[in-house]
C-alpha cells in the first residue's frame, strides 16, 4: 500500500510541475490544453513464461491524461494508464494489474480528417515506465521497466470545449528475461495493446471543433 501511495503521489507531483513548465509557454489563442478521460480494453502479448498465458481480451484499461498544444500540430501529453488482464481459460490462474506513466509527443494529424470540421485526428509517440503487480499466489514477482508507447486518437467535436474520441496504442516493453524462471509465475515483461473511447475536455480552446 505504501508503495502504491508513493507512486500516485509522484505521479500527480509530475502532472502539477507538467502543468506549470508548459503554462510558461503558451501562445494565446494557438494553443489548447485538455484534460483526458478513457475506458477500454487491452490485449498483452510476448510477455509470459510458459503454461502462462492471458486472455485475447481484458477489461478494463483506464487512461487518465493531460495534454497541451505547444503549436498548432505539435505538443506533449503526459498520462497515467491502469489495466487488468487475467489468465485463459485452461491456463494456471493469475491476475496482473499493469500500470504506466508516459510522457508522449503529441501531433495534430487532422488533415486525414479534413472532410469533416468537426473531426480530428492525433498522433501520439513518447517513453514511459511500466509498473507489474500480480495479484494473488504470485503476489511477490513485482517488477517494473521501460516502455515506449504510440498511438492515434480520433476525435469528435460536440462543442468547442468536448470532445469524445477513440484511442488505439500500443505499448512496447523493455524487460530483462525472468531469472530466475520462477519469478515470471503469474508476471508479465511483454507488449500491450489497448483500444478505449473517452472525452477530451479543452481548457483553452480547441482546433478541430467546428461552429
Amino acid at each position: 500500500m505504501a508503495s502504491s501511495f508513493k507512486v500516485n503521489t509522484r505521479f500527480w507531483f509530475t502532472l502539477v510541475v507538467f502543468f506549470c513548465v508548459l503554462s510558461s509557454f503558451s501562445q494565446g489563442d494557438t494553443s489548447t490544453f485538455k484534460a483526458q478521460f478513457a475506458l477500454g480494453v487491452n490485449s498483452p502479448s510476448n510477455g509470459f513464461v510458459d503454461d502462462f498465458e492471458a486472455n485475447s481480451t481484458n477489461f478494463p484499461t483506464i487512461n487518465l491524461g493531460l495534454q497541451y498544444m505547444l503549436k498548432k500540430q505539435l505538443g506533449a501529453k503526459l498520462d497515467f494508464g491502469y489495466n487488468r488482464f487475467s489468465n485463459l481459460d485452461g491456463t494456471p490462474e493469475f491476475k496482473v494489474n499493469y500500470s504506466r506513466i508516459n510522457l508522449q509527443l503529441v501531433y495534430d494529424a487532422s488533415i486525414i480528417t479534413s472532410f469533416s470540421n468537426r473531426m480530428g485526428a492525433f498522433i501520439h509517440v513518447g517513453p514511459g515506465f511500466s509498473i507489474i503487480k500480480p495479484l494473488g499466489n504470485y503476489g511477490d514477482n513485482k517488477m517494473s521497466y521501460l516502455n515506449a508507447m504510440a498511438g492515434i486518437e480520433l476525435h469528435y467535436g460536440v462543442s468547442d470545449k468536448l470532445s469524445v474520441y477513440v484511442d488505439t496504442s500500443y505499448i512496447k516493453g523493455f524487460a530483462k528475461d525472468f531469472n530466475p524462471i520462477s519469478n515470471g509465475f503469474g508476471s508479465f515483461k511483454g507488449d500491450l495493446l489497448t483500444i478505449t473511447f473517452g472525452a477530451s475536455i479543452s481548457l483553452s480552446g480547441c482546433y478541430y471543433c467546428g461552429d
